[in-house]
């Protein structure tokens, strides 16, 4: 468990899909995107599911990625299985609603993954921030155009920009969260949405969601295709080396914009 992995469980026509690893704020390893992939996979196959709920243990939904275990020296070399879903819908996404469960620090990553899925329920003790920048980065899992699309452009390039942490009340307001409950009744909600929209038609659900994708597909694909561009610049740089670094010591990062 020290290394984080992703669980899942059956409700009925639900796959509940659980985050675990709560002794690192459930930072991500490459190895449980890997889990996430096959869970989802598995999700979007099986007819006898309806619905997947994304949730996690403990105090947070996640810090985001941990940085070591992806850049750097140390960082392992693991990839998504070819024809599985992507959790971060840049390839295949998940053909079955995801309601997102959050909590506590949603961080990077956790704002990608939420914002992959459909819908999304917080609780009241929520606290969004997207600060790959703060690292020399920059974000690679399409927060660049689906925070742009839920909540436009101007609310979008704020948080963006200044890299800072909001309040759910916050994120409901700007359309990255659709309902915020009291912390504790984050998941037991996602369960109950999820439950109502398994009894209504699976196809017609299905076929809702393939004709919204299709919809913004074209001004996705064009975002997801500038993607290496944008690693190879920041990945490459001295600044990301900086900001890993910075990370690893725990310190602040100096900058050079090189």
């Amino acid at each position: 468990m020290s290394e984080g992995q992703i669980g899942t469980e059956v409700h009925g026509h639900v796959l509940k899909i659980i985050i675990a690893n709560a002794a690192k704020r459930n930072a991500f390893t490459p190895a449980m995107m890997e889990q996430l992939s096959d869970a989802l996979t598995e999700l979007h196959h099986n007819e006898a599911y309806r619905v997947g709920v994304v949730c996690a243990e403990g105090a947070d939904f996640t810090a985001g990625l941990d940085m070591p275990k992806f850049f750097g020296p140390a960082a392992e070399k693991r990839n998504i299985k070819d024809g599985n879903v992507d959790p971060l819908g840049l390839n295949k996404r998940c053909r079955k609603p995801v309601v997102t469960a959050v909590q506590g620090i949603v961080y990077t990553i956790g704002i990608e993954l939420m914002l992959a899925g459909d819908i999304v329920v917080a609780a009241d003790d929520s606290r969004f921030c997207q600060m790959e920048a703060r690292r020399g980065i920059a974000p690679l899992g399409g927060a660049h155009f689906r925070f742009l699309s839920r909540a436009g452009w101007g609310d979008a390039m704020y948080h963006l920009f200044l890299c800072d942490e909001f309040s759910a009340q916050r994120a409901h307001t700007i359309g990255l969260v659709q309902e915020v409950v009291p912390a504790g009744e984050q998941i037991e909600r996602a369960m109950t949405l999820a439950a109502m929209i398994a009894r209504n038609a699976p196809l017609g659900i299905q076929v809702t969601k393939e004709a919204a994708a299709n919809y913004v597909e074209a001004g996705e694909a064009a975002a997801i295709a500038y993607i290496p561009k944008i690693r190879d610049r920041v990945l490459g740089s001295a600044d990301a080396k900086e900001g890993i670094q910075s990370f690893i010591e725990r310190r602040a990062a100096v900058f050079q914009g090189r």
